[in-house]
């Protein structure tokens, strides 16, 4: 028989929900050591090893929690669609980010003809490119030592250089709606005089970060 325990307070659910935050929000600004060999790397390294972690704890945290008996109050309820949509939302995002890292490596491993010297061919054919983009000498310069150490030529490491980029924003964008929406709901939660929260049958009665991603879902559609 489980023995009962004593329902979390209003303070403490709230509490709970914007600590999940702040683990959320440290993805962001987490440091790892990249090697020059692999800097084109640099800008998702800090997400990709902070954030198993970060899932390992909230999962830990969720366990503590939310373990038997479930929680039976609306704010209970309510904390708990919130929590667990979030690290749904978050696992979801670093399996992309780690995807878009392994397809990153993938390209600048590919079997490539031997490296041109930048000083002894054309620059359309060292230099990277962009349509309406210019380098200037100062940033060219960095881009080939750069290349140079990831034996890359110019052109593909500005080309691997963006992917990481592009995955490192995709990332950020998906942890920094993924705090708020916790913050968001946690304000509730701690404001609600009653014990009443949002409870019904339309989208209004979800916590925040539900209704987020049932919008995805309706826009993937």
């Amino acid at each position: 028989m489980t023995a009962s325990r004593t329902p979390l307070s209003r303070t403490e659910l709230a509490g709970l929900l914007t600590d999940t935050a702040r683990s959320v929000s440290g993805i962001l600004t987490a440091e790892y050591p990249t090697p020059a060999g692999r800097s084109y790397l640099h800008p998702v390294l800090g997400p990709l090893a902070a954030g198993p972690r970060v899932i390992g704890e909230l999962n830990d945290r969720l366990e503590e929690f939310f373990g038997e008996p479930l929680p039976a109050t609306p704010a209970g309820l309510f904390t708990l669609a919130s929590y667990a949509s979030a690290l749904g939302w978050l696992t979801e995002s670093l399996a992309e980010l780690t995807t878009s890292v392994d397809q990153i490596c993938t390209r600048a491993g590919l079997p490539t003809t031997p490296q041109p010297d930048p000083d002894s061919v054309p620059p359309g054919d060292a230099e990277p490119t962009e349509p309406g983009f210019r380098f200037s000498a100062l940033e060219l310069a960095a881009i080939r030592t750069a290349a140079e150490a990831a034996g890359l030529t110019p052109g593909g490491y500005v080309d691997v250089l963006s992917q990481s980029l592009l995955a490192d924003s995709r990332i950020t964008d998906a942890c920094t709606e993924i705090s708020s929406g916790l913050r968001e709901d946690a304000k509730y939660v701690l404001d609600e005089v009653t014990n009443r929260v949002r409870l019904g049958d339309g989208p209004g009665s979800l916590p925040t970060l539900v209704r987020s991603l049932l919008a995805r879902m309706e826009a993937a559609e």
